[in-house]
């Protein structure tokens, strides 16, 4: 197969997802001569509505969507049988182009606990505040005022979250709190904010912010539908990457491929998936994954794609009241609805254009009676992980205030949905790459959901509490039966539509063994990723599996590192687009030094 040589850049990312666009944008403004090649396999996301109104984030979702890639995970007994989807960024920006824009950080001590020197806390909140403009409230001593993404409370408030902050405070007997993102907080009902500019009303993501903005800068190069097959390397120093067109992005293009040279670094910043390929491709990994895939080993580093770990979730669909505000008719694209609401959001960055209808949750702990009431399978990882560490959530509970269309199955009406996903499940899973029929390269993705026996407890504690807030709601209506377990016939829990909500003080459901198989059934057979997908890279030390040190640099080789999700070590509880960000920050401060380059403002 014939090779173009093309020009030579200083640095060049394999991926141009959320943390590479971090890591090239701050490293292109410090130094404008250098020369940075981002590869992205997916499209441009250049002020396309799609990805800068906010609303449309559910689009990204169908299933004939090309700005996330499907990977599918192997059938597992766990699941029922199930083969799970787990989605990634296709896009220039990754995850923050296409994802949900809930504004969460995890609790400061989820980086103490990586134990990873320079990685600690208190070196990294001084990034979590450079990265902000905290437009929420003023003067909150971990929050930054002055950074390019901007988080706010979004364009509109939906009246649901006050009905859920409410009931949580009552029934549920928790406080409130303006701001639970405070990296300490905990077990607490507050507003969610989002990664959206409370001026403009347009996402705030990463490509926008740290590399569309440098557009005038010819140094910095964005070359899209670009998949990158593997490093080039001279001995064991990273020269160079191949590349072939992304056939997704650009069905039915010449697939010969092309070689760039890096003279300086090249990073690999693909995500959980496409990073340990990458590194698999090149010969970094397990003996037994490459040999089965005909690769010649460079470095054994059988770290290589462990260690997978994400969050598990389950989203449920509950009845609204007709007066009652929520997203259904703009995502159900009502012409008359989105025409009025487009020509506000133009005029003044507001209206439920710029709105996810997430505007409240909680980051749960169970009480001493919510413990005993989940069982004896949960206590000993209560006891061994979280009952002495009180800034850690088990989930996190939020409504919707409305419920994505993804099937056409639901009739036009208001619809409110329950989320609920665990923050710290033990299970872990794997991503590697196999060959499979005409020996072309398959994912080897198990994704250990529920393989420990603890996880799916918390999932089905958060069905019954969830719907036991949702019942007491104003705008509750009963429940999408479909949507939920299959409870049988007589059961104090069986689902279906009602007049409006049971009195704040009214007694719980009574499940009987029956009805909690039920509910197990139903989340083996509809849990899903809360695409917080991480760890593949792992900065640990290499007889740990680590496949990184703390320097990002790929263990037995030169001038390689990672720099995205995978490098985390260990779970975070947080949707993870805050992580990422900070990884960014982090890695441009380390590659700036290794470099060099003085970037202090």
């Amino acid at each position: 197969m014939a090779h173009l040589f093309l020009s030579e850049f200083d640095i060049i990312f394999a991926g141009g997802g959320t943390t590479a666009c971090v890591v090239a944008g701050r490293l292109a403004a410090c130094d404008p001569s250098l020369k940075v090649l981002i590869l992205e396999a997916g499209h441009h996301t250049f002020n396309e509505v799609a990805h800068v109104q906010p609303y449309r984030y559910f689009t990204h979702q169908a299933p004939t969507s090309t700005t996330l890639t499907f990977n599918v995970g192997n059938p597992t007994p766990r699941l029922n049988g199930r083969a799970p989807i787990v989605p990634s960024g296709h896009c220039v920006g990754g995850g923050s182009s296409v994802n949900f824009m809930v504004y969460t950080r995890a609790p400061a001590s989820d980086f103490d606990d990586w134990e990873v020197d320079g990685w600690e806390s208190e070196n990294l909140i001084p990034l979590m505040k450079k990265l902000e403009t905290y437009e929420v409230q003023p003067d909150r001593p971990t929050h930054g005022y002055n950074g390019p993404i901007k988080v706010s409370s979004g364009g509109r408030k939906l009246g649901v979250w006050e009905e859920f902050v409410h009931v949580g405070t009552t029934y549920h007997k928790r406080p409130y709190a303006d701001d639970t993102d405070d990296l300490e907080t905990c077990n607490t009902y507050s507003p969610w904010a989002k990664f959206i500019d409370g001026t403009t009303g347009r996402r705030s993501d990463a490509a926008h912010h740290y590399v569309y903005n440098q557009a005038h800068n010819p140094n910095l190069q964005l070359w899209t539908g670009k998949r990158v097959k593997r490093i080039i390397f001279e001995d064991k120093r990273a020269v160079g990457v191949e590349f072939t067109s992304d056939t997704v992005s650009f069905p039915g293009t010449d697939q010969s491929s092309s070689i760039v040279k890096a003279s300086k670094l090249v990073v690999v910043s693909a995500g959980a998936f496409g990073s340990p390929a990458i590194l698999e491709r090149s010969g970094i990994g397990a003996e037994v994954v490459l040999r089965r895939c005909n690769i010649e080993q460079l470095v054994n580093l059988p770290g290589v794609g462990e260690n997978y770990r994400d969050h598990n979730g389950a989203f449920v669909p509950y009845f609204a009241g007709d007066g009652v505000v929520t997203m259904d008719s703009l995502w159900r694209g009502e012409e008359s609805v989105v025409q009025e609401s487009i020509a506000q959001w133009k005029s003044d960055g507001k209206s439920l254009i710029s709105q996810n209808g997430c505007d409240a949750k909680i980051k749960w702990r169970p009480d001493d009676d919510e413990l005993k009431a989940m069982g004896s399978t949960f206590q000993t990882r209560w006891k061994e992980f979280f009952q002495d560490r009180p800034d850690k959530a088990v989930a996190i509970f939020a409504p919707s205030a409305g419920y994505i269309p993804l099937s056409s199955d639901f009739p036009p009406r208001n619809y409110l949905g329950a989320g609920y996903y665990t923050l710290y499940p033990t299970s872990v899973g794997s991503v590697h790459i196999k060959l499979g029929e005409n020996d072309k390269e398959e994912l080897d993705f198990t994704t250990g959901y529920l393989d420990d026996p603890s996880d799916i407890v918390p999932l089905n504690f958060g069905y019954k509490k969830m719907r036991e807030i949702f019942r007491r709601m104003p705008s509750y209506r009963g429940e999408v039966h479909s949507g939920h377990p299959r409870f049988p016939e007589g059961s104090a829990a069986v689902c279906g539509e009602t007049s409006g909500p049971v009195d704040l003080n009214a007694p719980d459901i009574i499940y009987t063994a029956e009805d909690d198989k039920m509910i197990d059934k139903f989340h083996r057979d509809h849990m899903q990723t809360s695409w917080h997908s991480l760890g593949t890279c792992a900065m640990k030390p290499e007889a740990d599996q680590g496949v990184v040190d703390a320097r990002l640099n790929v263990y037995g080789v030169t001038n390689l590192k990672v720099a995205d999700m995978s490098i985390a070590p260990k779970n975070v509880g947080t949707n993870t687009y805050s992580t990422a960000l900070l990884i960014g920050e982090k890695a441009a401060m380390i590659i700036a030094e290794d470099l060099g380059m003085d970037c202090r403002p």
